[in-house]
């Protein structure tokens, strides 16, 4: 089969971690870990957050010299290169083992700078709503917003920085990717979301101020790949209805139409469950959502939320 995985940026970096490069390193060789069974069996392709990765850098630019920050989809480049580095390394170390099988099995991989054209007059512009960088406490918050001019949002209990997040439109380099997957490859691409660029008037390719939420971008990969399954893979086991109230429900398999009739927290689960039934309502293929360390599982149905088009009846899990 045709895989597609998006890994969530909480699955990259625990909630409360430091954003170190050793915490980084640590959890994406957890991710590798999941993810080297599946690459053993089928063609897959991995995308992944950037969140946490792009706010950083964003401060790092204030502490440098504010007049002169870099914009954000320099930004954006940037953290896809140096995720993307990390995951292809983690996941070379992981499956070089298979070199010493009888027969050995060499399995490549590579990580692809993606750029993807988002529409000028995408209505985010003018709406921030994507949560980039840490969390900070209110009054922290309001000073950046007075002193950078930056819109923050609520996230739980404290805030973050919220930048445009216009809709993905068109891969640029996805013919080099089917490429590569025809020839075996391991393809980490779209990281982020990819790098939000616009066509001008004369043709010519210009990056904009944004970041692109990485689940759409994955979910218009996925389709335009054909693929077979699309996972998003976090720090949450299962799709929830009520989260975090009494009546809160685990999904274990639904089918898309009848996801669509539940409200999910923006910017949280609820690009997630648009970006999977977008999927499945284009290409007949089947979204899953759920753990990391359960991908495999999900992919057998014993964890997670699966998403069908063909799903009658909505089946819950016990807890």
């Amino acid at each position: 089969m045709r895989i597609v995985v998006a890994l969530g940026g909480n699955a990259l970096l625990r909630r409360g971690e430091p954003l170190t490069a050793d915490n980084q390193r640590r959890n994406i060789k957890m991710a590798a870990r999941a993810l080297a069974p599946i690459a053993r069996e089928h063609s897959l392709v991995i995308s992944h957050g950037n969140g946490p990765q792009v706010g950083l850098l964003a401060l790092q630019g204030i502490a440098y010299k504010a007049d002169e920050l870099y914009p954000l989809d320099i930004l954006d480049a940037e953290t896809e290169g140096m995720i993307g580095y990390l995951i292809e390394q983690e996941l070379n170390n992981e499956l070089h083992s298979d070199l010493h099988s009888d027969p050995p099995k060499e399995i490549q991989c590579a990580s692809l700078l993606t750029q993807i054209e988002v529409d000028p007059n995408d209505a985010a512009f003018q709406h921030p709503s994507k949560p980039i960088g840490p969390v900070y406490t209110k009054a922290d918050a309001q000073k950046l917003a007075h002193s950078q001019g930056w819109a923050m949002a609520r996230d739980g209990e404290y805030y973050r920085r919220v930048v445009p997040s216009p809709k993905p439109v068109k891969i640029l380099e996805l013919n080099i990717i089917e490429r590569l997957i025809k020839q075996g490859v391991v393809v980490i691409c779209a990281g982020g979301g990819g790098i939000p660029i616009v066509h001008r008037t004369d043709g010519s390719l210009l990056g904009v101020e944004a970041v692109i939420d990485k689940d759409l971008a994955s979910s218009l990969l996925a389709r335009e790949l054909r693929a077979d399954v699309f996972l998003m893979l976090t720090d949450v086991e299962a799709v929830y209805t009520d989260w975090n109230q009494a009546s809160a429900k685990a999904i274990k398999h639904i089918a898309s139409q009848s996801l669509q009739q539940y409200q999910f927290a923006p910017g949280s689960m609820a690009p997630k469950v648009e970006a999977a039934c977008e999927f499945v309502e284009h290409t007949g293929g089947i979204a899953g959502i759920g753990r990391l360390q359960d991908a495999s599982a999900i992919l057998r149905g014993e964890a997670g939320t699966l998403i069908s088009a063909d799903c009658t009846e909505t089946q819950w899990w016990p807890y």
